[in-house]
């Protein structure tokens, strides 16, 4: 571990890393996207292959106090699992497009536009095993109001409905994948959370869907990106992301029809042969959800043929 950033936060990093079964590999200063200072986090297994996470706080930030600080024990938790897939940052459609989630630059910042809002930037990267380098650089918003029901703008309490919220974008077409280009916007609105539920609602789900989404996930994640190492299939955020619970996305990976496609063991799954002989059909769906978040234009009117 460096010595670049030495304080109080660090200890409590480190203890509660620890608490989750991960070690603390690095602690140095940074800055977030308006140069404010932050600390700056490396997590990982022990003994783990190269894989960690980065954990991007505000280098003030205090989070021994009774309503953050379990939300940070669950996180850290988390975060502990996804480290046991051979791709932790990685993470599906329901489209079907595997995604790569990075340079997010945490935590969030107010608006510089004099608009009433919180931002987060990131970068989202298309991850199919390919090289055709395509991605979304996206600007995450949250308004002041919206903010209220957060604990702290921080990562470890935002990741999870900003991934979906980015998630659930791209599933209505609304954030393009390009060589280069702009910011694109992410609103996160109050469409997503229920008061009444107080909880995040993206997308509703039934049984066929969620299997469809996790032979989907174990189809690229464990059988493209992993080399067939599995990949954790109760994960928290999918939960959220489908609108449903852990025990749920265990329970229909058990039925007849996903037994021959998931060498399941535990939480976890691998993708099998049977799983992985369907290709064509993974990369098809790919295309078409790709084709989904290009600009359609009218034709007749760009050829000047259509009525004005």
């Amino acid at each position: 571990m460096t010595s670049e950033l030495k304080s109080s936060l660090v200890t409590a990093i480190e203890a509660a890393a620890q608490k989750a079964g991960m070690v603390l590999l690095s602690a140095a200063q940074g800055a977030g996207s308006t140069g404010q200072p932050t600390a700056v986090f490396q997590l990982a297994l022990p003994g783990a292959d190269g894989r960690s996470l980065k954990l991007e706080l505000t280098d003030t930030f205090d989070f021994d106090q009774s309503h953050l600080l379990p939300e940070m024990a669950s996180h850290l938790a988390e975060e502990a699992k996804r480290l046991r897939n051979p791709r932790p940052e990685c993470y599906v459609t329901l489209g079907g497009l595997p995604l790569a989630f990075g340079q997010f630059q945490w935590p969030f910042h107010r608006s510089t536009s004099g608009a009433d809002t919180y931002i987060v930037h990131g970068e989202i990267n298309l991850a199919d095993g390919g090289t055709r380098g395509l991605h979304a650089k996206i600007a995450a918003s949250v308004t002041v109001t919206f903010a209220e029901i957060v604990p702290a703008m921080e990562q470890p309490y935002a990741e999870t409905f900003v991934y979906n919220a980015v998630r659930k974008t791209i599933d209505m077409g609304q954030l393009e994948f390009l060589k280069s280009g702009n910011r694109q916007p992410v609103p996160v609105t109050t469409r997503y959370y229920s008061r009444w539920q107080k909880k995040f609602v993206f997308t509703d789900t039934d049984d066929d869907t969620r299997l469809a989404y996790l032979l989907t996930k174990v189809y690229w994640l464990s059988g493209v990106l992993g080399e067939g190492k599995p990949v954790w299939i109760a994960d928290p955020r999918d939960a959220q992301y489908l609108n449903t619970t852990e025990a749920d996305l265990l329970r229909v990976t058990g039925n007849d029809a996903a037994r021959s496609l998931l060498a399941l063991d535990g939480e976890f799954a691998a993708a099998t042969p049977a799983l992985m002989a369907r290709a064509e059909k993974y990369n098809a769906t790919l295309e078409a959800a790709l084709n989904f978040t290009k600009p359609q234009f009218n034709e007749a009117m760009r050829s000047g043929k259509a009525n004005m």
